[in-house]
């Protein structure tokens, strides 16, 4: 018995589906919702991402998808290490902050530099230090696998992402 498709894959990408239904689509999965950090360029750089994921135990691989049109792109292909900090409920100031495009996100900002460097954020669930493992193309996105290096978690509620807005867990 076999479970091949009896189309070919460019039989099967020529019937995709819009990006405008596929967004509304996966909008239907809740997520949480994380702060991704570096220090690379000269400064801090940082992001909201809703892509996080675990990928392996043995070893701790995590990742993460990096939108090619970021203003950041260039420098998160520069960074050799990255934290993830999984926002709590109530960290909406955080969501503000970090997905504007472009300026200093950090202004005012208290943080200190984990092992790697990568800025570290007070009142995160949990934060993932990690090495850059390997990035692959993906799309419009890059994936940027990292390899945990260090964690921290705190007993809080996380926040959720699901249609299209941020909700309490």
């Amino acid at each position: 018995m076999s479970c091949a498709s009896t189309e070919t894959a460019d039989e099967l990408s020529s019937r995709g589906i819009g990006s405008e239904e596929f967004r509304s689509t996966m909008s239907r999965w809740a997520t949480g919702v994380s702060v991704i950090t570096a220090f690379c360029g000269g400064g801090p750089v940082g992001l909201i991402s809703n892509s996080f994921t675990s990928v392996s135990l043995e070893p701790p691989l995590v990742s993460w998808c990096l939108d090619r049109r970021s203003s950041s792109f260039d420098a998160w292909l520069d960074a050799d290490a990255f934290a993830v900090h999984v926002l709590a409920a109530g960290q909406e100031e955080m969501v503000s902050r970090f997905s504007r495009r472009g300026g200093d996100k950090f202004q005012g900002l208290d943080w200190v530099a984990g092992r790697s460097g990568a800025p570290l954020l007070d009142g995160a669930v949990a934060t993932f230090q990690c090495g850059v493992h390997a990035r692959y193309k993906a799309g419009d996105h890059v994936i940027l696998l990292g390899l945990v290096t260090d964690t921290s978690q705190d007993d809080l509620l996380p926040m959720l992402y699901v249609d299209g807005a941020i909700r309490a867990s």
